[in-house]
Order: structure tokens, then C-alpha cells, then sequence
């Protein structure tokens, strides 16, 4: 490899997914270790979790279907394989690393939806937390996804989407409130603000290797983008929910299931190339997952405990 070749290499891992507790990056090559997430003795996510959604700004009803058919995959019987759901349960090989085999299912419970946009177009993390908490219920997870138009505080400088915990308070049927602790993530649709950033490889790079982009498998190459970084999320949420469960790295801006395996979906991957993946025959779209309803995705490698590599479905 020429000196030329390996720094465009370089400049592309550092720049083209760089997104906190936690993030979606892409900030180094990933070397295997039996180590590499290192246990941190806090809770992890098991048993029947509820996921809700609060859509913050436009989305067609399309659009809204490719991510909620996306949260029913996780948790769906599909005939076909590779499926979402297989992808899935590599989350639950982490319990059973602590000798503490569970299973861990997700179903869609609530959906809020804000198309007047309350909050305004530019939100803070303040913002995003009482967004969040609108939807707020024990045992669940609640995402925030905000529209294209809508500018969040480091969106595209510095992340795609990220994951973190609020405390809300549960009201009991005498009145009494208790607090809880309740996680919580937020993805932004960068169609028109960072598609070269946050919608790769469905969009060509702002830099490094200048391979073709992958044509979509749900023709949207905002929302596909937002599949990719809230399968990436959840993963990091099911794995570090409160930010002292797997991870490796700062604690503020931690490697986790699926950021330590960056750009990586199919086998022979590398900086630029996201791997062999499967080709719809009729559109040519790529993808490596089947979900409910006859849709097809493409998520990316976990990071797997029990081998410590970085598991790919295809």
C-alpha cells in the first residue's frame, strides 16, 4: 500500500462516521481481543422491553414504517434468514458472559408524533431529554428521531445519533410519584444536512475512499441511514444502559457492541467497503437482514462476547 493510500485510509476512519455515551463513530480500526469490552458491573437490558417512538418534525407515513417495521423485527419470527431478529440476539450472548442466560425481546408499545415541531428546528440535549420523556415508562426504551430539517446541537460536527439516561417519575394510583432511571436514544435524519456523514454507505463519503454508494434497500437514503445508527444504538443500549455496563474506552464517549466494529457489515470489509453484502435481484439494493413485512435492511456487525470478533450476518 502506498503512503498516499494508507493516509486517505486513515482520514476516512477518523471522519466518516464520527458520532458519544454513546455515539455512532468510526474512529479506529478494530482490533480483536478477548478484552475488548470490559464489563463495568452495572445493569444490562433483559426481559420483554418496550420500545416507543416520538417523531419530532415531518415524516411521511412511509418513512415512519420502514423504522417501525424495523422495531417489530427485532423481535419477529422471520421464515427468511439472515433476519433482524438473528442479529438481534448476539445483544443477549453478553448476559451470558455473566453466566446469566436471558432472553431479551423489544416490542413496539408507543408512537408520539410532533410535526408542529414545540421545541422549534434547533434542539439542545435538554431538548432531547424532554422529548424523550414524554414517552417515558419503566422497562422501556424511548426514541427520539428528529426530521431532516431539524438541527440538533453536534449533529453532523460530531454524531449521528446517541444514547444516554434520564430520571422521570412514575405516579402511583394514591398520587405518589417514584423516580426511575429510563434510557433513552435519538437519531437524526441527515438526508440534507450530512447524508456523506450519517447516511453512508447509501451516500457517497465527504472523504477518503470515494467508492459508489449502495442503493438503499427501502429507497430512502435518510431513513435506511437512520436504521443503521438506531441498530447501532439500541445494541449499545440493550449492552450499556446506564453507562457502566460493556464498553471500552472513556465512559463519556465509549467504544460499545456496535461502535467497535466500525463500518463493518458483511465479511471483507474494510476502511471505505462495508463488506459482501446481499443484492435484491430486482431493485439492487444491498442489505444483510430480513424484517417483518418483507423488508429489507442493513445493520451493522456486533461486537461478539463469546468470540470476540466482530459478528457479521452475511
Amino acid at each position: 500500500m502506498t503512503p498516499i493510500r494508507f493516509l486517505l485510509l486513515l482520514i476516512f476512519v477518523s471522519s466518516i462516521l464520527h458520532v458519544s455515551f454513546a455515539t455512532r463513530r468510526l474512529t479506529e480500526l478494530v482490533r480483536d481481543s478477548p478484552n475488548l469490552l470490559k464489563y463495568h458491573n452495572g445493569p444490562l437490558l433483559s426481559g420483554n422491553i418496550s420500545v416507543n417512538l416520538v417523531w419530532y418534525g415531518n415524516f411521511k407515513p412511509s418513512q415512519k414504517a420502514i423504522i417501525s417495521d424495523f422495531i417489530t423485527s427485532l423481535s419477529s419470527k422471520s421464515s427468511q434468514q439472515p433476519s433482524v431478529a438473528t442479529w438481534w440476539k448476539t445483544t443477549e450472548k453478553y448476559h451470558k458472559k455473566l453466566s446469566k442466560p436471558v432472553s431479551l425481546s423489544t416490542k413496539l408499545v408507543k408512537q408520539v408524533s410532533d410535526p408542529k415541531y414545540s421545541l422549534g428546528k434547533s434542539l439542545t440535549d435538554n431538548h432531547l431529554v424532554k422529548l424523550a420523556s414524554k414517552v417515558a415508562s419503566p422497562n422501556a426504551v424511548n426514541v427520539v428521531l428528529t426530521a431532516s430539517d431539524v438541527a440538533v446541537t453536534r449533529f453532523c460536527s460530531g454524531r449521528c445519533g446517541t444514547h444516554s439516561s434520564a430520571v422521570a417519575n412514575s405516579v402511583t394510583a394514591h398520587g405518589k410519584g417514584k423516580k426511575y432511571k429510563f434510557p433513552y436514544i435519538w437519531v437524526g435524519n441527515s438526508e440534507t444536512q450530512c447524508p456523506g456523514q450519517c447516511a453512508w454507505p447509501f451516500h457517497q463519503p465527504i472523504s477518503g475512499p470515494q467508492g459508489a454508494p449502495l442503493i438503499a434497500p427501502n429507497n430512502d437514503v435518510g431513513l435506511d441511514g437512520m436504521v443503521i445508527n438506531l441498530a447501532s444504538l439500541l445494541a449499545g443500549t440493550a449492552t450499556n444502559p446506564f453507562g457502566n455496563g460493556y464498553y471500552q474506552g472513556d465512559a463519556s464517549a465509549p467504544l460499545e457492541a456496535a461502535s467497535a466494529c466500525p463500518g463493518i457489515y458483511g465479511k471483507g470489509a474494510y476502511p471505505g467497503y462495508p463488506g459482501d453484502l446481499l443484492v435484491d435481484s430486482t431493485t439492487g439494493a444491498s442489505y444483510n437482514a430480513h424484517g417483518t413485512n418483507g423488508r429489507k435492511y442493513l445493520v451493522p456487525a456486533l461486537y461478539d462476547p463469546s468470540t470476540s470478533t466482530c459478528s457479521t450476518l452475511v
